[in-house]
């Protein structure tokens, strides 16, 4: 059987992809070789931007099946029947860390979904965790860089980590989550996934609810001790990729059950805390799971670069019947995780394969820019409204309109009887066992104790104990003890 001829990228076959062309045997080489600085230019171009957070990532393709009728709740046309299946593609994430770091870290883990529907694509993007460290999108790059290395070191610094935590007592309950048990998911297999931020769904009908994503692992909950995530991320760096990877091949398919809460609209104009606040979990037993359908994986992608790298996800991709809420965070993210993909991958980033539509046709009068390939038509128009039967507007909107009142400015969120920024990080403490709990003490001493100012391990120490008056002496207590050996 003859081999297919290897080409340059314009398509002419290469006679030699050994040697370069030389002036002479051992002379200098040529400019006129083409293939060579095709191949060199080529390669000093293969890497793009990482991502500024989320760098280091895994992801897979799947399905989402419904099992429990949500039509009362919303329109979506995939949650619409019970046994309706829509592919997916699921990217996990560590959040802080380069491209080149550890899975096995303590870090949130990132969590998004994309559904190929038929109405369109929805990304749903979210974490391991229920809650996040802020409130209000404008402190999400000082947080950030708080995190991110040094400018001047070079490294990750505790001082930068604590002293920002120190001036977000808001953070106190994540931290709590971030230093617990769960903290070093052992495999993105055993970790749970959550939407984090609350949405809103609209009914046939239109009647608008607001919702939180649950989705629980069928593979259960497991994580790392400090001790067992410092010896994997040294033994093998990409330990979470290499799990997902196996367990895929191997035919053993990790699967997710997907639960919401509900809140009815009117509900929560006068809830005892605001319920758009990111860091803040809805209670369960006023907003019970209510299951929705089970998400598969059970496809690797073919290159990961193409796939993974390069898939994008933002939460302004919503479907009929599903929209968001005055949650500031992610009001904010509806513009930047959009912008970001337009930075690092053009703004022509949605005709990538991973990030098409599939089960529908994208239809719009977008052109041009950089790597355009949606000329869409020899006479296809780039404007509307037009006489040449362009696609045209709906007039249906995708999701109930929100309310609003009273005037412009830089408003702090409407204050709501329980809106502390301690109450829910101290029941999550007590809700923890005497073993978690000690854990969760030596966690977070560890890591608070090696901050070099006094004064910002005690704004600290005092949001721990606010949380819980215990909480924060045991967490004195263990540092004071680091300190003084």
């Amino acid at each position: 059987m003859s081999k297919r001829v290897l080409t340059t990228e314009s398509g002419a076959p290469v006679a030699d992809n050994q040697n370069s062309a030389s002036a002479g045997i051992g002379g200098p080489l040529l400019l006129q070789d083409q293939h060579l600085l095709e191949k060199l230019a080529r390669f000093n171009r293969e890497r793009i931007p990482e991502r500024v957070v989320h760098a280091r990532g895994s992801g897979a393709y799947g399905h989402f099946e419904v099992t429990d009728d949500v039509t009362g709740f919303t329109h979506a046309d995939f949650l619409s029947t019970v046994g309706r299946r829509t592919e997916v593609f699921l990217r996990f994430s560590t959040v802080a860390d380069s491209l080149g770091g550890a899975d096995a870290v303590r870090d949130p883990r990132g969590f998004a979904v994309k559904f190929y529907t038929e109405e369109g694509n929805y990304d749903l993007v979210g974490n391991n965790t229920p809650v996040f460290f802020i409130k209000d999108p404008i402190k999400f790059p000082d947080f950030i860089h708080s995190q991110k290395r040094d400018p001047f070191t070079g490294r990750q610094e505790p001082d930068n980590v604590w002293d920002f935590w120190a001036h977000a007592p808001e953070a106190t309950h994540q931290v709590t989550w971030l230093f617990g048990d769960r903290g070093i998911p052992a495999s993105y297999r055993h970790m749970n996934g959550y939407g984090s931020h609350t949405y809103q769904w609209t009914n046939a009908e239109g009647e608008a609810f607001f919702v939180k994503y649950h989705f629980k692992t069928n593979q259960g909950v497991r994580s790392l001790s400090a001790e067992q995530a410092a010896e994997l991320a040294g033994k093998d760096p990409n330990s979470h990729q290499t799990d997902l990877l196996q367990a895929i091949e191997r035919g053993v398919h990790p699967s997710w059950t997907l639960y919401v809460q509900i809140m009815l609209a009117a509900e929560a104009a006068d809830y005892r805390f605001n319920p758009f606040d990111l860091t803040k979990v809805w209670p369960h037993r006023a907003h019970p799971l209510q299951r929705v359908g089970r998400l598969v994986l059970d496809r690797n992608p073919d290159n990961v670069f193409a796939e993974v790298e390069q898939a994008a996800f933002s939460p302004n991709n919503f479907v009929p019947g599903i929209g968001p809420s005055p949650d500031k965070m992610l009001q904010g993210r509806l513009f930047a995780y959009a912008d970001a993909h337009r930075y690092r991958l053009g703004v022509n980033h949605t005709l990538l394969a991973v990030n098409a539509p599939r089960a529908t046709t994208a239809q719009n009068y977008g052109r041009d820019g950089f790597m355009a390939a949606n000329a869409q038509g020899r006479h296809a128009k780039n404007y509307e409204p037009n006489s040449y039967d362009g696609p045209v507007e709906t007039g249906r909107p995708l999701s109930a309109p929100l309310a609003v009142t009273g005037h412009t400015g830089t408003h702090e969120a409407p204050l709501h009887p329980k809106d502390d920024d301690f109450s829910q990080a101290g029941e999550l403490y007590r809700l923890m066992s005497a073993e978690e709990q000690r854990r969760l003490v030596a966690n977070i001493a560890g890591s608070l104790s090696q901050v070099s100012r006094d004064d910002v391990i005690e704004k600290n120490l005092a949001h721990f104990h606010a949380a819980d008056p215990e909480y924060g002496r045991r967490v004195a207590e263990a540092v004071r003890a680091l300190r003084e050996d």
